[in-house]
């Protein structure tokens, strides 16, 4: 107990005025600027030069200067044109390095009906593996030196038939595939730090002239090493793209514009899959190809002057001289008169614009409480979302790289975008990703449920025509019904990696969202590899990777009721906002009713806890109570 506090100081607390409930009777109140809640960290104090109204942008810095005027809506749409080039190169993959048709002959059976003997062989393999093309990957290679190659994505000659990546050389074309991801997964994160150190423009310029550079020399390749090891390089710079025009697209928008704005891009993002059939048919060589896709970012490089830095960025990181001038470009842009500043805005800022800018590193993320559990939430979300996506398109396209199933898979990217707006808005960010989680788990455990064969009845066992003739049908119904499902899957698991994304960049503050992004993006990434992954180890383990990504979904679906409900709500701009960002039960009203009571506060306070009293002695009286 400390020194002249009577002997029932530590029993009776009033209500501070000031510093809210938590002061103490006759002496300096104990209590933080402001209290914990729900067991998070009590947020730590504000910067001195920071200013009240300059750190709300949402509530006052955009309202002030026009809201979503026309300045920022063209500036939005100047995003999207990117996300098509992006859309061309992200797709390319199933042009540039699809397979011949007829490379490798292998000892396939044709469409003739098998013997009984052979069903029932069939049969027994099918019910110890997953992979039901197994034998038939295993199968000796019979192409020799004279094969002739026919493709079917449109080209003529891709990388594949250029140095004859077939039979014993497929490999490389796996690799291939991965070091593009590899690279967009080090650009995301690499290059999402530098966004918040730096600002978002600079990063964006460095990209642009980047991909530019790799991209051109890819199509000048002279083996499939060069090939891969530039394309690593082109992965780096087009995720670094991706990442800043997202991230601007995001600060740029109100509350009520940030989810439509996204869903449009991702639509683009879809149109640009579409268009990439008809692109390779156009071009007809990978070079012609690879060249008439990095041409375009030529255009991008006009973005520097045109797109000025985020202000979001600016005013939370302090550079006030920038953003004086950004704010008066804007309103006059948007028509606003400066001249009448009811709130003070401008005045504020003209007090603070002796202050030093600070810098800040998603490294910072580690000093948090609750903020880094919802960004890892989020990235499970995102990985499982990709990955899961992989085994529902594995059992849709059967190996067949036809326009029909590239096309299946687009309608099926368009579908999820469009019902994902309606769902969003009913049930919120939190309940819409529930829903589509709860609806890919379904999907999968229904879709391994049909992987283990039906058993055959005794009466069908008499003959072996009639054996044969059940297994025929229940492997048909199965396929038929595996397909189902995974369409289904294919659908939902799009939406939850898109809306995951989505969510963690309005859950982290502004001076990391490049980071934090960048750390969702990196673990979609690791998800897309798994497709690369499997085809290079000729899809063995499969079944057991299925069984994994299954157990994600479901794991998830008991986290995601965690996160905090960000719709409608301003981004938070600094750490300790986004560290305020607390879950709210399902139940409309019951936060509130339990947080005005200070009994209720009391108990949540994590220092006030025995186990932290045992800790720290110096703090705690003998009843364990702080004086």
């Amino acid at each position: 107990m400390g020194a002249g506090a009577t002997p029932g100081h530590h029993r009776s607390r009033d209500r501070c005025v000031t510093c809210g409930p938590w002061g103490t009777r006759g002496g300096p109140c104990l209590a933080r600027a402001q209290l914990p809640e729900n067991g998070a960290v009590p947020q730590t104090p504000e910067p001195r030069g920071t200013s009240r109204l300059l750190s709300r942008v949402d509530a006052a810095v955009l309202p002030f200067l026009g809201g979503f005027g026309s300045y920022q809506r063209r500036l939005v749409a100047l995003t999207w044109v990117p996300a098509l080039l992006i859309a061309f190169s992200q797709f390319s993959d199933s042009f540039l390095l699809a397979q011949p048709k007829s490379a490798c002959a292998r000892n396939v059976s044709g469409i003739a009906m098998p013997s009984p003997e052979q069903l029932v062989a069939d049969a027994a393999a099918a019910a110890s593996d997953y992979d039901d093309d197994a034998a038939n990957a295993s199968a000796p290679c019979t192409c020799g030196e004279g094969s002739r190659f026919e493709l079917q994505a449109g080209l003529q000659h891709n990388v594949v038939t250029k140095w004859q990546l077939v039979c014993d050389e497929e490999w490389k074309v796996h690799i291939a595939k991965f070091s593009l991801l590899v690279g967009s997964i080090f650009g995301y994160l690499l290059m999402g730090a530098m966004a918040d150190w730096l600002g978002r423009i600079p990063v964006l310029l460095v990209s642009v002239l980047s991909v530019l550079a790799f991209g051109m020399a890819v199509a000048f390749s002279v083996d499939v090493a060069m090939f891969s090891t530039l394309r690593f390089f082109e992965g780096f710079c087009l995720a670094a793209i991706r990442l800043s025009l997202f991230v601007l697209r995001i600060e740029l928008c109100l509350p009520g514009w940030r989810f439509s704005m996204t869903v449009v891009a991702s639509l683009v993002v879809v149109g640009g899959q579409l268009l990439m059939p008809g692109l390779a048919a156009v071009c007809r060589d990978w070079q012609i190809l690879q060249v008439l896709i990095i041409v375009p970012f030529i255009l991008m490089l006009p973005y520097v002057w045109v797109f000025p830095e985020s202000l979001r960025w600016l005013l939370a990181t302090q550079h006030y001289q920038r953003a004086k001038k950004q704010m008066y470009s804007i309103a006059q842009s948007n028509g606003v008169e400066t001249a009448t500043d009811p709130n003070g805005i401008l005045t504020e800022l003209e007090r603070e614009l002796q202050q030093n800018p600070r810098t800040f590193c998603i490294t910072q993320l580690s000093s948090t409480r609750n903020l880094w559990k919802s960004i890892v939430v989020l990235c499970v979300n995102s990985l499982t979302g990709y990955g899961i996506h992989h085994c529902f398109a594995r059992s849709v396209l059967e190996g067949s790289t036809s326009h029909l199933h590239y096309y299946a898979l687009a309608g099926i990217a368009m579908a999820s975008c469009v019902v994902l707006c309606p769902v969003v808005v009913g049930f919120g960010r939190r309940g819409g990703l529930l829903t589509f989680m709860i609806i890919t788990a379904l999907a999968s455990l229904l879709q391994l449920g049909l992987l283990k064969p039906l058993p055959v009845s005794s009466s069908h066992q008499n003959t072996q025509i009639s054996l044969s003739l059940s297994v025929f049908l229940r492997d048909t119904l199965n396929r038929r019904f595996s397909v189902a499902f995974s369409i289904i899957g294919m659908f939902s698991s799009r939406a939850v990696s898109t809306l995951s994304i989505f969510y963690c960049a309005e859950i982290t503050p502004t001076v990391i969202r490049g980071g934090g992004v960048g750390l969702v993006l990196a673990s979609a990434g690791f998800g897309m590899l798994t497709a690369p992954l499997m085809e290079l180890h000729n899809q063995k383990g499969f079944f057991l990777h299925h069984v994994i990504l299954t157990c994600c979904t479901l794991l998830c679906i008991i986290c995601i009721p965690l996160l905090p409900e960000t719709a409608g709500q301003p981004l938070p701009e600094t750490l300790a906002e986004g560290e305020g960002l607390l879950r709210r039960p399902l139940v409309p009203g019951e936060q509130h009713h339990l947080l005005a009571r200070p009994e209720v506060r009391e108990y949540s306070r994590v220092q006030d806890t025995p186990l932290h009293q045992v800790l720290n002695p110096s703090n705690s009286t003998a009843n364990g109570v702080r004086t």
